[in-house]
C-alpha cells in the first residue's frame, strides 16, 4: 500500500474549491433556459452548457426545504455527493442541483442513489461509474 505523496497521486481529486463552484446568478439563469432538467425524488439535475462549463456545481435550497439549518443541511449533503462522484463524471457542462422539501429528512445512501440515477439520466456517468457507493 503506498503512503505519502504517493497515496494522494492514485487517489482522484475529490475537492470542490470555489473555481469548481457555480455561483453567478446568470449562469444559474442561462442553465434553466436551456430546459435540460432531470427530475428525481430528492433534487432536480439541471445541465448548462457553454463555452466555460467545466463540470462545475452550484446547489439551490429554497425555503420550501425548510429553516436556515436544515437548507444549510440540504446544500452540504448535495455538495459533498457531487464532490465523491465528479471523478466518475464527464462531459463539458455545469450542474445545477436543486433540492426537494423531502431531501434533508432522506437516508444519505438513498440520496445518493437518486442523484446517480439522474446523472446516470442525464450522460454524466462514465461506464459502470453507477454501481455501488
Amino acid at each position: 500500500m503506498p503512503t505519502g505523496s504517493a497515496a494522494r497521486e492514485e487517489r482522484p481529486d475529490q475537492g470542490l474549491p470555489a473555481a469548481r463552484r457555480l455561483r453567478a446568478t446568470g449562469l444559474f439563469a442561462e442553465a434553466y433556459d436551456q430546459n435540460r432538467c432531470q427530475r428525481g425524488r430528492y433534487m432536480l439535475l439541471w445541465l448548462r452548457r457553454g463555452p466555460e462549463a467545466a463540470l462545475r456545481l452550484g446547489v439551490v435550497t429554497s425555503k420550501k426545504v425548510g429553516d436556515a439549518v436544515t437548507r444549510v443541511k440540504a446544500r452540504r449533503r448535495m455538495r459533498e455527493i457531487f464532490r465523491r462522484r465528479r471523478s466518475q463524471m464527464h462531459g463539458a457542462v455545469d450542474v445545477v442541483l436543486i433540492a426537494r422539501a423531502s431531501l434533508p429528512d432522506a437516508p444519505f445512501d438513498e440520496v445518493v442513489k437518486d442523484f446517480l440515477k439522474l446523472a446516470e439520466r442525464a450522460g454524466l456517468l462514465t461506464g459502470g461509474a453507477g454501481q455501488g457507493s
